[in-house]
């Protein structure tokens, strides 16, 4: 019975031996978990220099870019596309801060080149920049009989300008971009959009908008708003004063052309703004672009016309030394931008 008993009371030893073990096992597991978790966590801020990290008055004031970069991928995320997100693969942040109207990151992505964005909003990257840059300037430009003078509102990365560059009758341009910061960097990291500003016709205005067309009444024959989505600073460039604003800029004749958001997503800001404009432009109409990276891979122009009439078959044609610098862009892609589906047509323009 003892020599049982001490055969039982030795096994026993032995379990809690092997308990006792494995509790401290599963310890430093657990740490190394955590710290290959912290590690990870680092990673995922792709290699973003201390310089890149906001203080916490700047967190204050708003949205933090970096927070949408998770597991080394940014998703974007937004109020106007809700229960929907936009991923891409973040190889190296490039730049991140608050300027003074909003937060703008910039990063290298893994098969996208670089992208900026404004409050959390992919604005451009480096892949399908084109399709956007080239539809919004060359409807307006190519609609338009002999376009001299352009204003740009908006379009501090410089692709609208580049793409305005490739008219040569155009005289003059100018841009008011209120954010120096998204020129700035622009400049830095997207050289081939940025060097829009190159061109010798080029005015820069970090300015107002609306008070550089209030003080320049009657003066362009094209202008292009180049704005981010309705929220923060850009809201206002959705709203109907603005619209009147420009229709004042404009000389009789000219044409304007401003981003339209999705016709996928944004019915509801479409129409009326449409409905809301068409009282003082002669003629309102829409078009729209594929691009792969902006939400529902779509984006529209809202094309309104001072006292000319319809947009929607280009007055001019790219030349063969034009075209051979485009991408997206081509007579025959500007006619066919304006036909709508059904449920989109119905809704922006009442049609049975």
């Amino acid at each position: 019975m003892y020599g049982v008993s001490m055969t039982f009371l030795g096994l026993l030893q032995v379990l809690v031996l092997i308990f006792t073990a494995f509790n401290i096992l599963n310890i430093n597991s657990i740490s190394v978990v955590a710290e290959q978790h912290q590690q990870a966590q680092q990673h995922s801020s792709c290699n973003a220099s201390p310089t890149t990290k906001m203080t916490s008055e700047e967190q204050s004031q708003g949205l933090n870019g970096m927070d949408l970069i998770i597991d080394g991928w940014f998703h974007e995320r937004g109020e106007l596309w809700p229960g929907q997100a936009m991923s891409l693969k973040v190889e190296e942040v490039l730049y991140h801060g608050r300027s003074d109207f909003q937060d703008v990151l910039v990063f290298k992505s893994a098969n996208h080149g670089n992208v900026l964005v404004l409050d959390g909003v992919i604005q451009v990257t480096e892949r399908d920049e084109f399709a956007y840059q080239e539809m919004m300037a060359h409807i307006p430009l190519f609609a338009h009989p002999k376009p001299e003078k352009v204003l740009v509102i908006g379009g501090g990365d410089g692709g609208i300008l580049r793409e305005i560059a490739k008219h040569p009758g155009v005289k003059e341009i100018f841009i008011c971009e209120i954010d120096g910061d998204v020129i700035k960097y622009s400049k830095q990291f997207l050289p081939s959009l940025a060097k829009g500003f190159d061109d010798p016709r080029v005015t820069t205005k970090v300015m107002d908008g609306a008070k550089f067309m209030d003080e320049n009444q009657a003066s362009f024959d094209v202008i292009i708003t180049d704005s981010s989505d309705p929220i923060g600073p850009a809201s206002v460039l959705f709203e109907t004063p603005f619209y009147s604003a420009m229709h004042k800029s404009l000389r009789d004749g000219g044409i304007v052309c401003t981003q339209g958001e999705s016709m996928w997503l944004h019915l509801d800001l479409i129409e009326p703004l449409v409905s809301a404009i068409s009282k003082f432009f002669t003629t309102v109409e829409y078009a729209y672009t594929s691009i792969p990276t902006y939400p529902s891979g779509q984006i529209g122009f809202i094309i309104a016309g001072k006292n000319c009439g319809s947009v929607k078959v280009p007055a001019t044609v790219p030349t063969d030394e034009q075209l051979e610098t485009m991408k997206y862009y081509s007579p025959d892609i500007h006619k066919a931008s304006f036909v709508l589906p059904r449920f989109a047509e119905k809704a922006i323009f009442k049609k049975k």
